[in-house]
């Protein structure tokens, strides 16, 4: 047994691994289990700040133990990645705002729709980071094709239009055929995903989707898609899949706590979206001059000092530009609009 805790595993002990994935069931476990059985209750501003906060320390202590035990360039690289994960996962925030707000999904069902979501990330992400392991490990000229995607992707982000009525659209067409194929009821059920209803032909009592069922596929879609920008941009900084996905994993766990936190202050973070852009073309270009070219070698602190004052010189700019502006209103508590889901007579 004390053999196999010791065998290699993608570059790491064994024990390594269980380690880290024992700490996050037990995270789990505890937001699950205790810290929100009232599934009624709403989870305010100020619990989900401190929520972030209480993720944000653990990520950073361990950022602290990587540090100490695997070597300063790792805690540096685990640093940066958990930086670039948490600052894209923010424009994560503002999308999944839309989507809910488009649903009519009301605030306190929102928390079971994003813890759900959590956990199918986790394991998607993991699934991504793999592959992606695997791709760069091969071939490092796979580091250059991400590069390019990056500095694509940043400079789209830079020019693209009006996010929200994009994700309208998206929302509409994926409403559509959802309720083409499947059963979809107009309104909620509590917090259920699915619930019993007749069936307008039979009239006997069939299984429905309903609304919270689209959110959770549409929030998972999300990530997914965020996933393409920021699974390419870890690795970008670094090739250890264990600081890789370990900075993925803490960075997404605090997403549900972040979502809460700034979901009423979407309007105040309007110049965000610049910085996250800067931030991906930044990270093309260091592979692109670092690694591709070897024109100047770029010390992991660097990426992460330029990380950080992009992310924060976009909210401070965003909060300064945005002074006096009142709060976006919250998701509303209140049906989905029949116009959009439509109805199931």
């Amino acid at each position: 047994m004390v053999d196999f805790l010791y065998m290699s595993w993608l570059g790491k002990p064994v024990w390594m691994w269980l380690g880290f994935h024992a700490v996050i069931f037990i995270l789990l476990a505890l937001d699950l289990g205790l810290l929100h059985r009232d599934k009624s209750r709403e989870i305010g501003v100020k619990e989900s700040l401190l929520l972030t906060a209480f993720y944000l320390t653990l990520g950073l202590l361990f950022g602290g133990w990587v540090w100490w035990y695997i070597g300063p360039q790792a805690g540096q690289e685990y640093l940066a990645g958990l930086i670039v994960e948490k600052s894209l996962s923010m424009d994560n925030v503002f999308v999944i705002a839309v989507i809910f707000g488009y649903l009519g999904i009301p605030r306190n069902a929102q928390h079971r729709v994003l813890l759900w979501g959590i956990l199918a990330a986790i394991v998607l992400r993991g699934l991504m980071i793999g592959l992606g392991a695997a791709l760069v490990h091969q071939a490092e000229w796979v580091l250059t094709i991400f590069a390019a995607f990056l500095i694509y992707a940043g400079i789209k982000m830079l020019v693209s239009g009006d996010e929200e009525e994009g994700e309208n659209k998206s929302a509409d067409r994926f409403t559509a055929f959802m309720r083409k194929h499947m059963r979809v009821t107009d309104e909620l059920d509590g917090q259920n995903f699915t619930t019993r209803r007749p069936d307008p032909k039979t009239g006997k009592p069939v299984l429905w989707l309903t609304p919270l069922a689209l959110a959770l596929v549409l929030v998972n879609g999300a990530d997914v898609i965020f996933a393409v920008d920021s699974v390419p941009a870890i690795f970008a900084i670094t090739t250890d899949t264990y600081v890789v996905y370990t900075s993925n994993i803490f960075a997404i766990l605090g997403l549900r706590a972040l979502y809460f936190a700034l979901a009423a202050m979407v309007d105040r973070f309007a110049y965000l979206k610049t910085a996250l852009a800067l931030i991906l073309i930044f990270i093309g270009l260091k592979i692109v001059v670092a690694d591709t070219f070897g024109l100047v070698e770029i010390q992991p602190w660097v990426a992460l000092v330029v990380t950080v004052v992009l992310l924060a010189g976009g909210v401070v700019y965003s909060l300064w530009r945005t002074r006096g502006t009142a709060p976006a209103a919250i998701p509303p508590e209140a049906e989905a609009p029949r116009e959009r889901l439509g109805s199931h007579g």
